[in-house]
């Protein structure tokens, strides 16, 4: 019997993987890949709005929104919310980055139609003045515990070093100006105009039934308004050369933050610069770490990628004790220089490929990491991204291709903040 078509596609297979997606008239679309001998299921809201859709005096709203969202909804109160999470097992969070917020759940498929109903009922909160008023007291706590934090607010001076004047340099949690000049109603409009169908995306992953799910997201939502569309996204100028130093009064160490330029998440460049990111300053095995961690020299150095849907970030991070942190940097120049000029060897590589390939196997048996993977390509792009291609796409990263994207993207950083004791 041939497969059913859905939206004019064959759901796609890959030995005992399944992927369908549908779209709903109010625009709502629904993503899965089903796993028909797991053991358990993540299902989850992708909303396409973050700190970048923000305006400068409403910084942190998408934040606040998030924890909103659980403080009840017109059938059901905080508690009542927290209670049914906890009857269902598993478990459940949400967060909020950049370019998106997630709110998401993985339990056992037999709690598929209670978690999907509880999730969709969230979606709509009741967004009260009092709760509003309580969740303002949690936010500005927040913003004091991570400034207390290493490396007490260098990524978030870096990013805004690095994006200066766009929605990416915008910091996440927003400023304790920000959280307590907003009022309800302008909470309340921000999530009218961001929280509609047509800018969600629901995924889901594990053992599950789509069809079901799908007929039950359709009557769920049915009265769902559809929002205004929503102006693009402005991509972000080049980013000029900076550096900056916070001082912070009885720290033992110092903190350097370095970026730099790397692929969007919609380059496929994107490949070989991770791996070269591995090869450089993965957390173990990599050449800075064996020159400066693995010799004491520093307690950490390491490199990492982050990308966004039109541009990317390569992050550089050094921890070590202030006397030494000018000359560790110039010796993690160093490296990076002659990795620039010199590429890459064949056995790097195949070590990089085989440590990213493998991390990759393993995070796929858990249902919550392939949900996050299948929602966030498929909000970011529209398409489907199987296990299996994205590791050939490693596999074929050749050392010309490493070759090739240290030209267009130099390992070199332009934006410091560093961290120092006073």
């Amino acid at each position: 019997m041939p497969e059913k078509k859905l939206d004019g596609l064959l759901p796609h297979r890959n030995q005992d993987t399944m992927f369908r997606h549908t779209t709903l008239e109010n625009g709502l679309q629904i993503v899965a890949e089903i796993h028909p001998e797991g053991y358990t299921a993540s299902f989850g809201y992708f909303v396409r709005t973050g700190a970048r859709d923000e305006t400068d005096a409403m910084a942190g709203v998408s934040h606040f929104l998030e924890h909103m969202m659980f403080k009840g909804t017109a059938r059901r109160s905080a508690a009542d919310v927290n209670r049914e999470l906890d009857e269902l097992g598993g478990q459940s969070n949400a967060y909020t980055s950049e370019e998106q917020t997630v709110y998401y759940a993985t339990v056992l498929p037999k709690y598929q139609d209670r978690i999907v109903e509880l999730l969709t009922d969230l979606m709509r909160p009741s967004l009260r003045t009092e709760d509003f008023e309580t969740e303002r007291k949690v936010i500005i706590e927040e913003i004091a515990k991570y400034d207390d934090q290493p490396p007490f607010g260098a990524f978030e001076r870096s990013m805004a070093d690095f994006f200066p004047g766009h929605g990416l340099g915008r910091r996440i949690l927003g400023t304790e100006q920000t959280i307590l000049a907003m009022t309800p109603d302008q909470m309340r409009d921000y999530f009218v105009a961001n929280y509609g169908p047509q800018s969600m995306v629901f995924a889901a992953a594990g053992r599950l039934d789509f069809d079901r799910l799908v007929m039950d997201l359709q009557q769920r939502t049915a009265a769902w308004r559809p929002m205004e569309r929503r102006a693009a996204r402005v991509a972000p100028a080049a980013a000029h050369s900076t550096h900056a130093e916070i001082s912070i009064a009885e720290i033992a160490q110092a903190y350097s933050i370095r970026v730099g330029r790397a692929p969007s998440a919609c380059d496929m460049d994107r490949y070989p610069m991770r791996l070269a990111s591995t090869i450089l300053g993965d957390e173990s095995g990599s050449r800075i770490y064996w020159e400066l961690v693995d010799t004491g020299l520093a307690e950490m150095a390491v490199t990492w990628t982050q990308e966004f849907d039109d541009c990317g970030v390569l992050f550089h991070y050094l921890v070590c004790h202030p006397d030494d942190m000018e000359s560790n940097l110039a010796h993690v120049n160093e490296i990076i220089d002659r990795m620039q000029e010199g590429g890459v060897e064949e056995q790097e590589l195949e070590q990089a490929i085989n440590k990213t390939t493998a991390a990759l196997v393993l995070q796929s048996e858990r249902p919550s990491n392939r949900m996050f993977s299948v929602g966030n390509t498929w909000m970011l792009r529209g398409v489907y991204d199987p296990l299996d291609e994205v590791l050939d796409r490693y596999r074929r990263v050749t050392r010309e291709d490493i070759y090739r994207i240290l030209d267009r993207y130099p390992l070199r950083p332009t934006t410091q903040v560093l961290t120092n004791p006073t």
